[in-house]
């Protein structure tokens, strides 16, 4: 996993970051989407809460909160305690090769012009 990550002078791990990143709103977006309770009119609301708490539900918004704790911080937490095993595990180096799938294609393409301009400004 880290040869991978540290492979290419060094880019693949910004390449990481922005795959990661797409990846992480993907899910947000996906995750939200499924999430989302919506009641069609005259149906009433979904386990008879009030029309105020209807309407949260039908935002999406509760979605986004699950996959922000358990996609984004629970695997941050087992990172940070378990490192090595965290590393060595398989399944972190499939979502390591996704994630340098997932920007390599281009869709991040305006990232990297964005950090040129930036570090240009900054001077490093």
């Amino acid at each position: 996993t880290c040869d991978l990550l540290y492979k290419g002078k060094g880019m693949n791990l910004p390449g990481f970051m922005i795959g990661r990143q797409l990846c992480v709103v993907s899910c947000f977006f996906i995750v939200s989407r499924v999430t989302t309770v919506s009641m069609d009119e005259g149906e009433g609301n979904f386990w008879g809460v009030s029309d105020a708490l209807q309407g949260l539900f039908d935002t999406g918004f509760l979605g986004a909160v699950i996959t922000t704790i358990l996609a984004s911080i629970s695997w941050q937490l087992v990172a940070s305690a378990f490192p090595i095993a965290f590393l060595s595990n398989p399944i972190t180096y499939a979502l390591l090769v996704w994630c340098l799938f997932l920007e390599s294609t281009g869709i991040c393409s305006g990232a990297w012009f964005l950090a040129k301009i930036d570090k240009k400004i900054r001077g490093f």
